[in-house]
C-alpha cells in the first residue's frame, strides 16, 4: 500500500512539475512513477506491488470476457422464439474469507448478465446465485470457481 501511495505522489508531483492536474496528465505521471518504481524495484522491495497490479489487470480482463460471453448468451435466448429455459437457484461453496473477497464475487457475478447473487450464508460458506438458464448445476460451479473466485483469490494473496 505504501508503494501505491508513493506512486500517487509521484502523479501529483509530475502534476505539480508540468503546472497542470488535470485527469490525462495525472494519469500519465502515475503510469510514469509506475515505471519509475519498476526501474528501481529490486533495491525497494516493490515485485509484489507490480505482480498485483498485472493480478488485477487479468481479473478485469476476465470480468470484460465473461461480460460479453453471457451478454450474448442472454441476447440469444431472449431472441429465441421458443424459450427452453431452466432457471435455478445454486448454492456455491465459498473458499474465499475475507469479506472484501466475497463482495468482489458477488459484485462480479450480479453485474454479469443472467446471473444474480441472492445471498450469503450466515458462516460465509455458501453463495446463492439466480441463474437464468442452469442446464448443469455442476458446471456452473465449476465456471464460477475456476473463473472469478480463482482470480479474486489470486488478486488478494
Amino acid at each position: 500500500m505504501t508503494l501505491f501511495l508513493a506512486n500517487i505522489l509521484l502523479a501529483i508531483a509530475w502534476g505539480a512539475m508540468t503546472g497542470s492536474f488535470d485527469v490525462l496528465n495525472l494519469t500519465f505521471g502515475f503510469v510514469l512513477g509506475a515505471f519509475c518504481l519498476a526501474l528501481i524495484r529490486e533495491q525497494l522491495g516493490t515485485d509484489g506491488y507490480f505482480g498485483r497490479g498485472y493480478r488485477v489487470i487479468g481479473l478485469i480482463w476476465l470480468f470484460l470476457k465473461e461480460l460479453v460471453k453471457s451478454a450474448v448468451k442472454v441476447a440469444v435466448t431472449v431472441l429465441t422464439p421458443r424459450l427452453d429455459l431452466k432457471p435455478g437457484i445454486i448454492a456455491f461453496p465459498l473458499s474465499l474469507e475475507r469479506d472484501i473477497e466475497i463482495t468482489l464475487l458477488a459484485n462480479l457475478i450480479t453485474l454479469t448478465p443472467g446471473t444474480l447473487s441472492i445471498d450469503v450464508s450466515e458462516d460465509r460458506k455458501t453463495l446463492y446465485v439466480h441463474c437464468i438458464d442452469v442446464p448443469d448445476v455442476d458446471a456452473a460451479i465449476a465456471d464460477i470457481r475456476d473463473g472469478f473466485e480463482r482470480r479474486i483469490r489470486e488478486v488478494f494473496r
